[in-house]
């Protein structure tokens, strides 16, 4: 009987230890492990426009690439035109521009195998505050007109004159006005968004930039938006490897990883939060999904 009664106690002390030692188990497959980072693979050269870097954007989403990846990006921020030139020179593994038209005669020409849109946002034209040029009150969302104002008041604008994206886009208005800008009153800069925006600060003149590059500056300016809205100012930009074929130096793996990494849920959602917090809106949408490109 005693025997009976022991075993008895023997049995459910060691179902408790076999219950107890299963939810210790399971508790232990239940615990979240922190993210670890990827082994550093080398190094990959990123062309790019300055617009990614004068907005802070290249500061988010390449410490986030190189975690997840461990490939680190030496960035070279030229305009497109020249970074396009780079890669076709094989001065560059990868691109990430924000010139369309260029981009798919970069890819015709073979000098990469396929372009892919990444985000997008728009251009704006800013101005002194008091406008003399009178763009906002005469020409509203009329991109065209309002170069037409520039023209006829003769009131100073700084051309980035760069061949960069922002620049073409400027180039494409002037051409829809059919108008060719000359003068003491037109200046061509030849450098980036954020160099320009404080030339033209300085001057007090107007001149087009992308709407990232224009938040992250404007609070340090005394220009505002005079003319925004116009479906013509759409500011598209892609992603584009450079053809491993040009030279030894090309790094194709690290240049797909990027590609491949800038076009994933986590980068597009990067892209869709930047700008948000500080400055209450997106400075780029992310449309790696594939809506349609407009020129």
């Amino acid at each position: 009987m005693k025997q009976t009664k022991f075993m008895a106690v023997l049995l459910v002390l060691l179902l408790a230890l076999t219950v107890f030692a299963g939810c210790g188990q399971a508790e232990e497959v239940e615990t979240p492990t922190e993210p670890v980072a990827a082994e550093i693979q080398g190094t990959l050269r990123l062309a790019t426009t300055t617009s990614t870097q004068d907005s802070g954007l290249l500061d988010v989403l390449l410490p986030a690439f190189t975690f997840d990846t461990g490939w680190e990006a030496e960035v070279i921020a030229v305009g497109s035109g020249a970074a396009m030139e780079m890669g076709e020179n094989g001065e560059a593994d990868v691109l990430l521009v924000h010139s369309p038209a260029a981009e798919r005669e970069f890819v015709a020409a073979g000098h990469g195998p396929e372009r892919f849109d990444v985000m997008y946002n728009d251009f704006v034209i800013v101005g002194p505050k008091d406008d003399p040029a009178g763009i906002a009150e005469n020409a509203g969302i009329d991109a065209v007109a309002a170069m037409k104002l520039l023209a006829e008041n003769k009131v100073t604008f700084i051309s980035r004159g760069d061949d960069s994206g922002t620049h073409k886009k400027e180039l494409s208005l002037w051409e829809k006005a059919e108008i060719t800008p000359a003068g003491d009153w037109y200046v061509s800069a030849g450098q980036g968004m954020g160099a320009v925006l404080t030339m033209a600060n300085e001057k007090l003149a107007y001149t087009i930039a992308d709407r990232a590059t224009w938040l992250a500056y404007e609070a340090e300016t005394d220009l505002a938006i005079v003319s925004e809205g116009d479906t013509t100012l759409f500011n598209q930009y892609g992603v584009i490897v450079v053809d491993p074929a040009k030279n030894e130096q090309i790094n194709a793996e690290g240049a797909l990883a990027f590609q491949t990494w800038i076009l994933s849920d986590k980068a597009q959602g990067l892209i869709g939060e930047f700008g948000v917090e500080e400055f209450g809106q997106v400075l780029f949408t992310p449309n790696a999904t594939g809506e349609p490109t407009v020129d």
